[in-house]
Formats: structure tokens, sequence, C-alpha cells
């Protein structure tokens, strides 16, 4: 089946995939198109919507995410009438970011909430989704002519691909989320990078960030996966932490374009780490 091109990210996420998929590609398994596809930290969807899996299982911890990804399968037409009402002025803006500051975001709609999240995402600074550590969004407006709040084709052509195939969205643990994968199955990991410095570390998209320990969790998860004949690919930071850590799986390292540091030309190209346990 021919893939819909339309069929990409509607939201801009941290540590995105978009560009990286030209080498991400090449170490995918063969019989990919034949697995059921798992993705527990679904963020932005890059490689989910590259592959367009008829079956699959997409996870994140982020509830506001998953809400976002439900709405746009399920209630279209009423997201579409409500990011057509948003403003994009500085005031606005702030308003509109403010909201979850407020016990009465608890009281809004999911159709509210998943606009909000886009329309935020859309306008904020660099497209960058933080929140603090109480859960708040905190990036700053950014201040763009003509931010393309309402992208109609890819929210109706990701909505008809969630609707229409055996797409199974879930709000939760990752390993939750692949304990029904098996060796007909494949699971991309792509979870808060291991920091390559202390200054570099970020993982403001979910409340609480990410430690060493739970990057250990996750490599006992691979570990697991592994031992039951299910493939698994993750992406991480080309730390010796990470490289030590997955030492016994093959690892490819690819350079990506980052653009999240403090120090403007401490950003670019970068290596990173995909992680697999098969050739």
């Amino acid at each position: 089946m021919a893939k819909n091109k339309l069929i990409t990210p509607f939201v801009k996420w941290v540590g995105g995939k978009r560009q990286l998929i030209d080498q991400i590609k090449p170490v995918l398994p063969k019989d990919i198109a034949k697995l059921k596809y798992f993705e527990p930290f679904i963020g932005g969807g890059a490689v989910f919507f590259h592959l367009q899996n008829k079956h699959s299982i997409i996870n994140d911890f982020n509830a506001d995410l998953v809400n976002a990804y439900n709405v746009v399968k399920n209630n279209l037409d009423d997201l579409i009438e409500s990011l057509k009402k948003h403003e994009n002025t500085s005031t606005y803006f702030y308003k509109i970011r403010e909201l979850d500051r407020d016990k009465s975001f608890a009281d809004l709609s999911a159709v509210e909430k998943a606009s909000r999240l886009i329309y935020l995402n859309k306008t904020c600074f660099n497209g960058l989704y933080r929140v603090n550590n109480s859960g708040e969004f905190n990036s700053p407006f950014g201040n763009y002519k003509n931010p393309n709040i309402v992208n109609e084709p890819v929210l109706k052509a990701v909505s008809k691909f969630l609707a229409e195939q055996d797409i199974t969205i879930l709000n939760g643990d990752y390993a939750e989320a692949v304990k029904s994968a098996d060796e007909k199955s494949f699971v991309y990991f792509d979870p808060p990078y291991h920091p390559v410095s202390e200054s570099s570390n970020f993982t403001g998209y979910v409340q609480g960030g990410w430690q060493e320990a739970d990057q250990i969790r996750l490599k006992e998860v691979c570990d697991d996966l592994t031992k039951r004949n299910v493939k698994f690919l993750l992406s991480n930071s080309s730390t010796q932490f990470i490289k030590d850590l997955y030492k016994d799986y093959t690892i490819d390292i690819i350079q990506a374009n980052r653009a999240i540091n403090s120090v403007a030309d401490k950003r670019g190209a970068v290596d990173e780490v995909l992680i697999r346990n098969y050739e």
C-alpha cells in the first residue's frame, strides 16, 4: 500500500526524528511491514507516521499529548473549529499558557486541551514543548509572523489513519505498553536521552525528568524483550554510559542536528546511537 505523505507529525516534539528518518530506515527490520509496531515514547511520532504500520500500539507518559492524539483521531471537526479561534499575539498566548496554573484547567474539555497544546506548540519559541517541575507549560511566545496553527490537510490525514487502522493509543508506563509484544512485533524506543553534559540535560516535556536509574530500567526492559525474541531499536545519546550499558547489543552511531542548547554555538551536529538486538 502506498504511503500517504500527509501522514506526518502534527506537533513538534523535543528530539523528534523527522530529520533522522533516512538514517533510521537502513537499520529497521526488513520485514517490518509484517510486524506489529510498538512505540512506547511516541512524542511527535515521526517514525510511526513514516512507517504507517496498520497494526500499532503507541504510548506516552504525557497525558496532554496522548489526549491530543485521541482528539485528532475521534473529534477532528471540533478540534479544527477550536484551533481556528486562536490568536497569534503575545497577550493571547500567555493567557492560554497560564490556563494550567488554575484548578479550572481540569474542567477543560478534551478538545479544548488538545487545541491548547497544538496552539502553544505552533506559536511558542522554537516549537519547544516544555513544562516546569509543577507540570506547567513554560515555553515563551515565539513571535512568528504566520505560524501554521491549523494544518488541516495533515490533521485530516492523520485522523483518518488513526481511525481506520488498528492503532491503540495508551497513556502510561512504557514497560506496560510493550507487555503484549511477541516475536511478531517490533518495538522502537525513543526515550528521554541521557545528557551528554550536565548543562545539556533536557527532559522538560514530562514532569520529573529522567535519571541514570531510569536508563538502567529501560535497558532491563530491552533485555526482557530480547529473551522473548522481540526485535527492538532504541535511540539515545552517544555517551559512554549508554554505550557501556548496551555493550552486548549492536550499536550504530549516527549524526543528528539538535537545536536545544542554551549556548547557540554549541548547537548543531551531535552523535547519537541506534541500538538493536537483531541483524
